[in-house]
């Protein structure tokens, strides 16, 4: 039987961790342990942060299976299936449903640029092929093609399976206009750490967060304070945590939330070409931010 999930939380859109350009699975289990000690809601492993693209088909079932086992049921995992290929992503999909994930998100399509009508095909047919809950997750800033809400309000009819979408596209209305239309059909899920107290307020249910990478508690307890009804605690919370959210995306993800995972002890200084390590001035910043925001480093 398929469980339901709550997305009334913070859910970590994790790293992969490589070393030698090979996987480095010990680091994994470690980043899963740090967001279970910070009380996270649930893991996102092998999505855009976790430089999904450049994971090869055994590399990818490998880290979802780690995830799952690390996990043992403690909190979610959705794991990230999408491509750019229908095909590769129904088999994806059936895979992480396998392993144990307990929902799978789907990118929309990069690269190909397919009509609305191809997202529509597209997202049925994973549907229609697997058993799984699905978020989708719109960034047309990375996929090049925005997922419109017509498009979706169809979706949402045609796939009850479709539980949620993660909204990236830096536009607090989108989400506003999801919700109006849509109301309580699917959790509307910032795909912006910046604007996830605004999504909240607009109706939105939690957060699919880079920065809980390194700040998991002090992510999670700003869904949760808003949830409670403490608004003037989320508020602060949120605004504290502003700077470590603009430092994270000083260049492109995950480049700088892994300079700052490094300078915590947690993984290799490494990304996976054509990804590069950020600039020096770069990882100052992140440093700063991090200090500013009181997530500790390792020191020397």
């Amino acid at each position: 039987m398929v469980k339901p999930i709550d997305f009334s939380g913070a859910f970590t859109a994790l790293v992969t961790p490589f070393r030698d350009d090979r996987l480095d699975l010990a680091a994994l289990d470690s980043l899963v342990d740090f967001q279970l000690r910070g009380d996270i809601h649930g893991v996102v492993p092998c999505g855009t942060t976790g430089e999904s693209p450049t994971l090869d088909r055994d590399e990818f079932r490998a880290v979802v299976s780690a995830v799952v086992a690390r996990v043992a049921g403690r909190v979610p995992v959705i794991a990230g299936t999408g491509t750019n290929s229908t095909r590769e992503t129904i088999d994806r999909t059936r895979y992480a449903e396998q392993a144990g994930a307990d929902g799978c998100m789907l990118v929309m399509p990069y690269y190909n640029k397919p009509t609305q009508g191809g997202l529509l095909q597209h997202v049925r047919a994973v549907h229609d092929a697997t058993q799984r809950p699905l978020v989708l997750y719109n960034i047309p800033g990375r996929s090049v093609v925005d997922l419109h809400l017509d498009t979706l309000t169809e979706i949402a009819r045609a796939c009850p399976r479709v539980v949620a979408v993660k909204e990236a596209t830096g536009n607090v209305l989108r989400s506003q206009q999801i919700v109006a239309t849509l109301g309580d059909r699917l959790a509307v899920l910032s795909g912006d750490d910046a604007l996830t107290l605004g999504i909240l307020a607009c109706g939105g249910r939690g957060v699919i967060s880079v920065t809980s990478n390194v700040a998991p508690r002090a992510v999670q307890s700003v869904v949760r304070r808003f949830h409670e009804g403490a608004l003037a605690e989320a508020r602060r919370g949120h605004m504290a945590l502003m700077p470590l959210h603009d430092a994270l995306f000083v260049e492109s993800n995950p480049g700088p939330v892994k300079a700052a995972l490094h300078a915590m002890g947690l993984l290799a200084p490494e990304l996976r070409l054509p990804l590069v390590w950020p600039a020096p001035r770069s990882v100052d910043l992140v440093l700063s931010a991090m200090t500013t925001a009181g997530v500790p480093q390792v020191s020397g």
